[in-house]
């Protein structure tokens, strides 16, 4: 629920709830089945740092960042983890040159005031969170599974850096008019869903910057603290302002058809003069107090927001699709041959790769 965001800013969040989602059922079919605890994944993790010790050779080169047997290898894992079958050595290989090209547009856009690394922590939290666990905790079963935090990390930094890169490119792309937005509706169904105008009362546990996971998990209790107590707006806002170290933000409007299916069913799950669950954010904890609800005009409906959001994600793709292939086609990819000498690999394709 962070910031509410407009669909064009919450495909990656989408994604994330996708991936997030097929992880947390194998991670806990795993440990039901085999019941490995923390001391269990401490093993784990001193094994993987003697697997990564040993298999630290360079396979390829994307533009002169490398790429190891040891990237492939917990690639291949998070893979199989994720998607519950197995990747081929082509495949893995092929997201990691493409994953190295997207991390390496850092050099060529601005992002000195993104907080990206912060919005990465963010993302592993409320993963986390949604486990029913703690970062620590999250962190330990997934290296009980052999796949290391910095895996998942890199992985969700690249695609924050890709989208943000996509949508700031091409943003005159994502503007559909009317006449667009009509087309698209035609042959959907779904004209008898309602749609709903929500008024909010965004309200954020403040945590300063760098402060220790324990500080996120003492203000997560004290806003699941709130949340219980929290019967109206009327009442517990000027109760909430009370509190020391929250600030009570600006109200906010949302319809049902600016927001992406995860969020718009935390809202309807929450009543009105109650508080959406905690989450995560830039500031801290965030929630929001849901003050007012109401149906929308016909004009603003859940279908024509997925008439938006289907064209904005055909046009994303394509671009992305585009500018990827630019990237592989400017980028220098060599394999080393291992007697001191490199092969130029063209297109940076995973293909052209012999495997070793």
């Amino acid at each position: 629920m962070a910031g509410l965001k407009p669909p064009i800013e919450t495909a990656l969040d989408i994604v994330m709830l996708r991936v997030t989602a097929r992880i947390l059922i194998r991670m806990t079919a795993a440990a039901a089945t085999v019941r490995r605890g923390l001391a269990a994944a401490a093993i784990v993790c001193a094994g993987l740092a003697s697997t990564a010790a040993a298999a630290q050779n360079v396979v390829m080169l994307v533009n002169g960042d490398p790429i190891t047997g040891f990237d492939i290898e917990q690639r291949s894992r998070f893979l199989q983890l994720a998607n519950n079958k197995p990747a081929s050595r082509e495949e893995v290989l092929q997201e990691l040159i493409d994953e190295k090209l997207k991390l390496q547009l850092v050099k060529r856009f601005d992002f000195s005031n993104s907080g990206i690394d912060t919005d990465v922590d963010s993302q592993v939290a409320n993963m986390a969170h949604r486990s029913r666990k703690s970062v620590k905790e999250f962190v330990a079963q997934l290296a009980s599974q052999g796949v290391l935090i910095s895996t998942l990390k890199t992985r969700i930094k690249a695609q924050m850096i890709w989208t943000q890169v996509i949508r700031g490119k091409y943003q005159a792309s994502f503007q559909f008019n009317e006449n667009e937005i009509l087309a698209a509706t035609e042959g959907r169904s779904g004209e008898n869903k309602i749609s709903y105008d929500y008024t909010l009362q965004p309200i954020a546990f403040i945590v300063p910057r760098g402060s220790p996971e324990t500080a996120y998990e003492q203000k997560r209790r004290e806003a699941e603290n709130l949340r219980g107590r929290f019967q109206n707006c009327e009442e517990g806002i000027p109760f909430t302002r009370n509190i020391p170290g929250v600030v009570i933000q600006a109200q906010i409007r949302r319809s049902t058809a600016d927001l992406p299916p995860a969020q718009r069913e935390i809202l309807e799950k929450t009543e009105v003069g109650k508080l959406t669950p905690p989450e995560r954010t830039l500031q801290g904890i965030e929630l929001y107090a849901v003050c007012i609800k109401k149906q929308s005009s016909a004009e603003n409906s859940v279908v024509k927001r997925e008439a938006r959001e289907s064209l904005f994600s055909k046009e994303f793709e394509a671009k992305a699709k585009g500018y990827l292939k630019e990237l592989r086609d400017q980028a220098y990819c060599t394999v080393p041959d291992g007697a001191g000498h490199s092969r130029i690999i063209p297109g940076c394709l995973a293909s052209q790769v012999v495997s070793k």
